[in-house]
């Protein structure tokens, strides 16, 4: 997802995906790494892990991690009828209406995050 909305934030062009109100699940790619190298490496681990970081945001949240990372603004909303125009109905339904999920049984087993924050992800991501 950063690959596609690198550009228009770099531009300023940035803003959240409808209201933002949405939850957005997200989490580093190290991170994800990580995890599937964690569920390898034990064998307590079976069933399924949700690779998610464990601090939710919204897609408003996110927007501005993101923009502030890039020291850039993030003012441009886009609206809903865009995403219908450009995504499938089914993936515009999934942005905007987002999902809240926690790693639960993932922090259960012992995973430890290099990334547990949108902040030190997002700076992470675009030095």
């Amino acid at each position: 997802m950063v690959k596609q909305i690198y550009l228009p934030f770099l531009l300023g062009l940035g803003g959240p995906i409808g209201t933002g109100n949405q939850y957005m699940p997200w989490i580093h790619i190290t991170d994800l790494v990580n995890m599937f190298l964690f569920a390898i490496e034990n064998d307590n681990v079976n069933g399924i892990l949700n690779g998610v970081a464990p601090k939710p945001v919204t897609n408003k949240e996110f927007t501005k991690a993101f923009a502030r990372a890039l020291k850039r603004p993030a003012i441009i909303p886009v609206p809903s009828i865009v995403l219908n125009l450009i995504f499938n109905k089914e993936r515009a339904k999934m942005m905007l209406e987002g999902q809240k999920v926690l790693p639960k049984r993932t922090e259960e087993l012992g995973f430890q995050y290099q990334f547990s924050d949108i902040d030190s992800a997002c700076k992470d991501i675009v030095k």
